[in-house]
């Protein structure tokens, strides 16, 4: 039975029908006959109430009726709209007088009851229900099988898998009344690969260049693994168009591929035959710019970059007109865009094509001049307006600027506050002949609170942290109730409370930070405080780690700082200045770099920073810009104004601190006057702490393709003294190696991630105590690979694998930036708005560390680092 029927069948149908009735009448069925419906009975009905059917149809027993006629065609219609059955017939059962009395027989469609899937795997299966709606209830069609047969065995093709054969059958569920179960039997076979391309026609262009020119079908090489060898018809046609492109490249405007045929190899293999047309070689003549008058013709040819006599590149023309595949593009049509003419449109025409040369004029209509009406903002639900507001580089009134829009995305994104992913700008009411247009921002929020859990092994133990950091904090509201949400938010404000510990060590910090302070200018304001205490602890022993709290040192900072954006070179710099002391508090400390056990230290430092920071747009997975930061941290030289005699103080100190480490190798210690002589010389020398601290640090983000990003990375540092009479601070070190955990402001010292060693097993050893008691200079450099899984508000992942060499020394004389500890490895990092950023690394060690007993055991090997609360 056919979905639809025709008025003839219907005719013939009566006709035949009624020529089998006892009723004996004589009837015409040309021109259809008027009767009044005297009764309608439905036949054939399984699940569906013969009422309700009645119903739907509209026919009501006493109502007028033309047989045949088009009520009957449009119920039929009418119940084939349903899909709910697979015949529909009437019949006429019987004619008394001027009655006619009707009969709607129908035969339902089964009813899906469940989809059982071979040669699918588990987790794919439920996303194919999904895609081809064969969920439970459903009417099973010829359609629904064919369609699902269909998607299925297109959705395997385009994975490669052109052998792939799809095979549907139901059969019978007598649980249910009128019910099927389905089985899809699924064999996706090998994926086909591309053996060979093979090229005919190209004279000029050889073979090599074609095939690069095909984005995503390759042939099958060995050692390949980003772009795979597998046949995928959608995109071998769009990969035909480059190929296109890659003649106009190269001069050959009339280029074209004549044909293009698959070979079969055999069932796992094909080859792909293109034929092409290269046509005569091409070169740019005269490029003239007609209809404009905000740039002169020298401008818009710098912009332009073609000059007569170059090789005809169309891509490269369409490019330097309008270039859509980046945001901010250096082509005539930004040119104009950034300076206010939304409207304008650019028109490359050819005017002559003379043997080998093409002339063109550049058309332009530059439209009027257009500003921005109004600029609103929505989605921020927990940030407040001017928050945002002060970070936007487009205000009403302003000149529209395609720039200044791609800037307030890299902005916005760098607040923390929104998914970057989804910052939208919207160009609304555009009015060309008023030279206006609004603008709207949506925005999505994300997490701006984390709970901070972070945790790694060093020092011979656990080192843990717990805080909370709120990096949307508001202190005006701090004393409003109906504010916290939980916390009061919303003024972009930094507030963390901070606790990290270990069996040898505790700190407590707290930093508060304003972002503009007043409200007028992006100066930032940071205050931070904190208290860290360090408790001896001996190794070794059935124990593994003795700690003795009657042994301890504490530390007592505060600090204070500024950071201004300037304008020059560009925004993206910001000088910075910051004031802080510290208290060293030594109690029956003897350890270490520390000859003083009891007494104190102080330093108070200022700290000078230029950093510049373009990387965007997202701040947890940029693809392109830059940031670097160099510092410079001072302290007073105090012993300009001090008569002491610091050389002779030293001198006695390295003495009994050689003398020391004689004695311990013998089994033997310092007398107590000795003991004494040395603390009473290094607290004289380091009462007042006196150094300059220089670090640097610098990250750039490439994209490669796709969404693949490269960061390169390079850090330096040095730790340096104004006398060479009082000697190197015993704080501020640098500690390279490892996951970099354990940077826990401990005597100031810098701990430097270098994965695939153990934690701070490149920190070289003191040639007069032997212990790695830090370094005085160190450099390091690194290459990333990121790729995103998900980049998603609820959780961000990436994959990544890196390379990376450092090392730190003692001074500046063993100081070779080439003897580097290098590592490989790969890793994984999931950032969650709650909890800040996890990963995981694998990293591989190709060099012995520095430290002691590791001497003559070869490569550090394996390593495996948890990355928990790190930077990204």
């Amino acid at each position: 039975m056919t979905r639809f029927i025709s008025l003839n069948h219907i005719l013939s149908t009566l006709l035949f029908l009624i020529s089998l009735t006892t009723v004996a009448q004589e009837t015409s069925y040309e021109d259809g006959k008027s009767y009044i419906l005297g009764g309608l009975e439905v036949t054939g009905l399984e699940s569906y109430n013969e009422q309700t059917v009645k119903t739907y149809t509209g026919l009501r027993v006493g109502q007028p009726i033309t047989l045949p006629g088009e009520q009957i065609s449009e119920v039929i219609k009418k119940l084939w709209g349903l899909e709910l059955f697979s015949e529909i017939e009437f019949y006429i059962t019987n004619i008394e007088d001027n009655n006619v009395f009707l009969e709607l027989n129908i035969i339902e469609r089964p009813t899906l009851t469940n989809v059982t899937f071979y040669g699918v795997k588990k987790g794919k299966i439920e996303g194919l229900i999904k895609d081809t709606d064969l969920k439970k209830g459903k009417k099973i069609t010829e359609s629904l099988i064919s369609n699902s047969k269909n998607y299925i065995t297109n959705k395997y093709k385009k994975q490669g898998y052109l052998n792939a054969q799809v095979n549907i059958a139901t059969a019978k569920d007598t649980s249910e009344t009128n019910a099927q179960s389905m089985v899809v039997n699924v064999k996706k076979g090998d994926k086909v690969k591309i053996r060979e391309i093979v090229f005919e026609g190209n004279e000029e262009l050889k073979d090599k260049k074609l095939r690069k020119a095909l984005k995503n079908t390759k042939e099958k090489k060995f050692g390949r693994f980003w772009k795979k060898s597998k046949y995928i018809q959608e995109d071998y046609k769009e990969d035909l168009g480059l190929l296109v492109d890659k003649f106009a490249e190269n001069g050959f405007r009339d280029a074209r591929v004549i044909s293009d045929s698959v070979v079969k190899v055999d069932e796992n293999n094909i080859d792909l035959h293109i034929k092409v047309e290269e046509g005569d070689k091409y070169y740019f003549g005269d490029i003239d710019f007609v209809g404009n008058t905000v740039y002169t013709d020298r401008q818009l040819n710098q912009v332009l970059g073609i000059k007569k006599g170059d090789t005809y590149n169309g891509v490269l023309l369409r490019e330097r007109i309008a270039d859509n595949s980046k945001p901010d593009p250096s082509d005539v049509t930004s040119l104009y865009q950034n300076n206010g003419y939304l409207f304008s449109t650019i028109n490359p025409v050819e005017i002559s094509a003379a043997n080998d040369t093409i002339d063109f004029e550049i058309r332009i209509i530059e439209g009027k001049e257009t500003f921005l009406n109004h600029v609103t903002v929505s989605g921020n639900d927990k940030t407040n307006d001017h928050v945002i507001y002060r970070e936007l580089r487009t205000r009403p009134g302003q000149k529209y600027n395609k720039s200044d829009i791609i800037r307030s995305i890299r902005e916005l994104g760098q607040l923390g506050f929104f998914d970057a992913e989804q910052i939208t700008p919207d160009v609304l009411n555009a009015n060309p002949n008023d030279g206006t247009v609004d603008l709207a921002w949506s925005l999505v929020e994300s997490g701006s609170s984390q709970i901070e859990l972070q945790g790694g092994y060093g020092g011979g133990g656990f080192i843990g942290t717990l805080g909370l950091s709120f990096s949307n904090f508001s202190i005006q509201n701090l004393f409003k109730g109906e504010k916290y949400k939980p916390v009061p938010m919303g003024d972009g404000q930094t507030f963390a409370l901070r606790l990290q510990a270990s069996r040898t060590f505790r700190v407590y910090s707290l930093n508060f930070s304003e972002p503009w302070l007043g409200g007028k200018k992006p100066v930032r304001f940071n205050l931070s405080v904190s208290r860290t205490q360090q408790f001896a602890a001996s190794y070794g022993g059935t124990n593994g780690i003795t700690v003795n709290k009657d042994q301890q040192f504490s530390i007592t900072g505060v600090t204070a700082g500024l950071a201004k954006r300037v304008q020059w070179p560009d925004d993206f710099f910001t000088i910075s200045h910051s004031l802080g002391y510290q208290l060293y508090d030594f109690r029956n400390y003897n350890i270490g770099l520390f000859n003083f056990g009891n007494g104190k230290a102080n330093s108070l430092a200022y700290t000078f920073g230029i950093s510049r920071n373009s990387q965007g747009p997202s701040r947890i997975f940029p693809t392109s810009g830059s940031t670097f930061e160099l510092t410079g941290k001072f302290t007073p030289p105090y012993s300009l104004f001090s008569d002491k005699d610091f050389k002779a103080l030293k001198e006695r100190s390295e003495e009994l601190t050689e003398l020391q480490a004689e004695r311990r190798s013998l089994g033997q210690t310092l007398t107590a006057s000795e003991v004494k002589e040395l603390e009473n010389s290094d607290q004289e020398r380091f009462r007042l702490l006196e150094y300059y601290k220089i670090k640097f640090k610098g990250d750039w983000y490439t994209t490669l393709v796709d969404k693949l990003v490269l960061r390169s990375n390079a850090e330096f540092g040095f730790l340096g003294s104004y006398n060479s009479d009082i000697g190197d601070v015993p704080f501020e070190r640098f500690f390279v190696g490892g996951d970099g955990l354990g940077n826990f402001t401990l005597d100031g010292r810098d701990v430097v991630q270098l994965r695939g060693y153990d934690n701070q097993a490149l920190t070289p050893v003191d040639p007069i105590t032997g212990e790695q008691d830090g370094g005085l200079i160190y450099n390091k450099f690194s290459l990333e690979l990121r790729y995103p899984l998900t980049l998603k508000p609820s959780a961000s992942i990436y994959g990544l694998a890196f390379l990376e060499g450092g090392n730190s020394f003692n001074n500046f004389q063993e100081f070779n930036p080439f003897q580097l500890k290098r590592s490989a490895g790969v890793g994984l990092r999931i950032f969650m708005p709650a909890f800040g950023l996890l990963g995981i690394d694998f990293g591989y060690g190709f060099d012995e560390d520095l430290r002691p007993q590791s001497a003559g055991q070869g490569p550090s090997g394996w390593q495996t680092h948890f990355i928990i609360g790190q930077q990204f």
